[in-house]
């Protein structure tokens, strides 16, 4: 099918679904993207010079991830991309990770992040249920947490949008008036470690879908809460991906970085781009702009936020440091055989050995032969003083890396601490944050979106109101509302719908997948609804504790700029 010319900028998440969206339906498009390879923030990469003796360089990572149960969209994408003899494509090179490790001073606690399968996943319940009796989080405490997730869970879509994203996690959950534990573990430890925002600064709305997401994946009728892949993910995701679009007609330009994006006539006329010493103007009719939050508010300018004054609010979402390392073994570590949540680390790490979950890997051909494991750790707080007495930012790498490795130490048994004195081989510190030998980071190229109270009304929608021109990354308005590969791939979608649309595309639009609602939740949610409308509460009582009583009556959504499909419920 013959169709308009689209031109991608992005070659993360979002700008390659859009491009494979648009080749399935026989859309010619081009995807500039300024690094040399693909992948975004989610991408892999070679550690350059660590290869000796013919073996090829180490396998790094921007830094580890995982795809929840309540990723609908990204595996539905991977299902269309082939690899090898796989029947589900890159899909089946997902792999599930059966426990989660909650780590602190005191001792760990093991979580099945899925329904008991066996005998083990049976044990490992019954011992993480007696085992949260440790943490000293008063009965009443738990009590009302667990109305708090209740009062998430059967809020109406008007209400989650109108009144939740305006109060704070921690405010929500009334962190301040209840135990140090309660802080600790249901407050900070939860957000902080698992997508580097403050309780004190998110929202409720955002914090509450978030968990009952993962306790949904962790009961529901999934594979599981936690998978991950098989092998470094370049190589078994995007570069596979690459090689299929291309098969189908994409163009690719790599190390084209976009200086202008040109305005003529209230439309996008052309992009401006270097490419070396050269510079070239590139032209076609539809426009979509597939990179990170920081990056689109460099390249909006005035004359765009002209044309559509909600692109000027991008200016205003806040974005923070999430940056990974990677430590190189001689042996496994053997802390859990899944992910591991370190809560009292000032830097609110958590890390994942990931060779274990890499079959098809072998690592004695990289590096010097004597590697066979890698740990890797994201580092999600930057600010706070570490055991050496600096925040992460005033580190040089060297230093980032040794009290990487000493705040673990203090959340494993000994015979851990021992492994890592004597296996660490070296480490690899994510080369966007830039930081040069023996000198403290001076800027993060790759920062993470953080979704701070109100900050849903900033958020643009993908379809701009300029007639050729799209977003599609993870700060647009989505179901999934967080800053993940799933709301990037959301993303990319809800543009290429807009796309087909407004250019008369006889083209299928792309399925849309939103966040499950259980329902057995569906009758509550109903009668929210018409207490809201009502201007009355929630049943459960006011939002913010400290406020019980002084309940506003709540703005009509459409005053809020509330996206059509917050109102209508979620599938």
């Amino acid at each position: 099918m013959a169709g308009p010319g689209v031109i991608i900028v992005g070659a993360g998440v979002g700008g390659m679904t859009v491009a494979h969206e648009l080749a399935e339906r026989g859309v010619p498009a081009t995807v500039i993207e300024a690094r040399p390879i693909p992948g975004g923030k989610s991408r892999s990469m070679d550690v350059p010079g660590t290869g000796q003796g013919g073996r090829r360089d180490l396998e790094g990572e921007h830094g580890f991830r995982f795809f929840p149960e309540f990723y609908q969209n990204v595996p539905d994408t991977m299902r269309r991309i082939p690899f090898g003899n796989n029947p589900r494509g890159v899909y089946d090179n997902l792999r599930v990770v059966p426990r989660a490790n909650f780590a602190s001073h005191d001792g760990a606690l093991l979580f099945p992040t899925r329904r008991p399968q066996s005998v083990d996943d049976v044990t490992t319940l019954a011992r993480f249920l007696r085992d949260f009796e440790r943490l000293g989080i008063p009965q009443d405490e738990l009590n009302f947490f667990g109305r708090r997730l209740h009062l998430c869970a059967t809020a109406c879509d008007a209400r989650r949008y109108g009144e939740l994203d305006d109060v704070s996690w921690w405010d929500f959950i009334g962190a301040e008036a209840r135990s140090p534990a309660y802080r600790k573990y249901l407050a900070t430890g939860m957000m902080r470690n698992l997508v580097a925002a403050r309780p004190e600064h998110i929202s409720a709305r955002t914090g509450g879908t978030l968990l009952l997401q993962l306790l949904y994946g962790a009961f529901g009728r999934g594979p599981a809460s936690d998978r991950v892949l098989c092998g470094p993910t370049n190589r078994v995701w995007f570069d596979p991906w690459v090689a299929h679009l291309r098969s189908l007609g994409v163009e690719f330009r790599f190390g084209a970085a976009v200086e202008e994006i040109l305005v003529e006539g209230g439309r996008i006329a052309g992009l401006r781009v270097r490419m070396g010493e050269s510079v070239h103007v590139v032209r076609g009719d539809h426009y979509v702009l597939a990179v990170p939050a920081e990056v689109a508010a460099r390249k909006i300018h005035p004359a765009l936020c002209s044309l559509d004054p909600a692109l000027a609010r991008i200016q205003r979402l806040r974005t923070d440091w999430m940056v990974g390392i990677q430590f190189y073994l001689r042996a496994p570590l053997d802390i859990v055989d899944g992910h591991s949540n370190f809560y009292d680390s000032p830097w609110a790490l958590t890390s994942i050995e990931q060779a274990r979950f890499w079959p098809e890997v072998d690592l004695s051909r990289h590096g010097d032969g004597t590697v066979r494991e890698i740990l890797s750790v994201d580092i999600s707080e930057w600010d706070r003083p570490g055991l050496n007495g600096k925040a992460a930012r005033d580190c040089t790498a060297d230093e980032i890396a040794r009290e990487v490795l000493a705040q673990i130490k203090q959340h494993v048994p000994a015979a851990v601490r021992e492994r890592i004195d004597r296996h660490v081989v070296c480490y690899h510190l994510d080369p966007d944050l830039e930081c040069a030998d023996g000198e403290r980071p001076a800027r993060n190229r790759s920062s993470l979106l953080i979704n701070t109270v109100g900050s849903w009304r900033d958020r643009p929608e993908a379809a701009t109101r300029i007639p050729n021109f799209y977003l599609a990354a993870d700060y647009v308005r989505t179901s999934t509302d967080l800053a993940t590969m799933e709301g990037a791939n959301e993303a990319g979608r809800r543009a290429v719908n807009a796309l087909i649309e407004r250019s008369g595309l006889r083209a299928p639009p792309c399925r849309v997948f939103t966040l499950r609602e259980p329902v057995i939740f569906a009758a509550e949610r109903l009668l929210d609804a018409l207490r809201f409308h009502a201007g009355r509460p929630h049943r459960l009582g006011a939002l913010d504790p400290s406020r019980a009583g002084r309940v506003a009556a709540p703005r009509p959504a459409a005053a809020r700029g509330e996206p059509e499909h917050a109102t209508r419920g979620a599938a």
